[in-house]
């Protein structure tokens, strides 16, 4: 199996996913802008959409999506329950969760944070918008160590990477607690800090 991602991006949910699940995986960096993996292949010939990350089977077969990949990954290590069972109620929340994510923080942070030329009026209407949302996630998390059930999951991967791109865009969490604590929660996992260091995003 083969994950291409660059440092930061979605693709470090995989990543971590990866990495919690147990299962080897080689790690090829992207340099999107330039569509190069770093041994200079043209990305656009692994992945015409451009974009990190893809998910290489043992088949050859590349596969793209975050919350796609992320119960895929979540799937083929059961014993580590990255996804309650199929059918569960709490899978059920699992895949609300990936699909909020993807939709409302993901999709607001990238593209309109990022860009430059974003105007300056879009720019303050998305931020209050993420506001928003990070003050649902702020109540949902209250009383709670992970965004379902008693363990993490896949969710709080996914939600940990895109939440991680707060602070880059001048966006501060210190105004909620309960979702500090628990990105505080996150990071402390040794495969998460494995998958940082692994990115260059944590240094010894």
């Amino acid at each position: 199996m083969k994950l291409y991602y660059s440092p930061a991006y979605c693709s470090q949910a995989v990543h971590i996913a990866l990495r919690e699940a147990g299962i080897a995986a080689d790690y090829v960096k992207v340099d999107t802008v330039a569509a190069r993996t770093e041994q200079g292949a043209d990305f656009r010939g692994i992945n015409p959409r451009g974009y990190v990350p893809v998910l290489e089977l043992d088949d050859g077969s590349r596969h793209t999506e975050v919350a796609a990949l992320l119960q895929y990954v979540a799937d083929l290590a059961p014993a580590k329950a990255l996804i309650p069972s199929v059918g569960s109620r709490d899978r059920f929340l699992v895949q609300q969760w990936l699909t909020f994510i993807s939709s409302e923080l993901h999709k607001s942070f990238s593209p309109w944070l990022f860009h430059k030329d974003t105007a300056d009026p879009t720019r303050k209407a998305v931020k209050e918008k993420l506001s928003t949302r990070l003050a649902d996630v702020e109540t949902q998390l209250a009383g709670r160590e992970w965004l379902v059930g008693d363990r993490f999951t896949v969710a709080d991967a996914y939600a940990f990477t895109i939440l991680s791109w707060a602070p880059m865009l001048g966006m501060s969490l210190a105004g909620f607690p309960n979702l500090s604590a628990w990105m505080a929660r996150v990071r402390a996992r040794p495969q998460v800090q494995a998958a940082l260091r692994a990115e260059g995003l944590l240094k010894d």
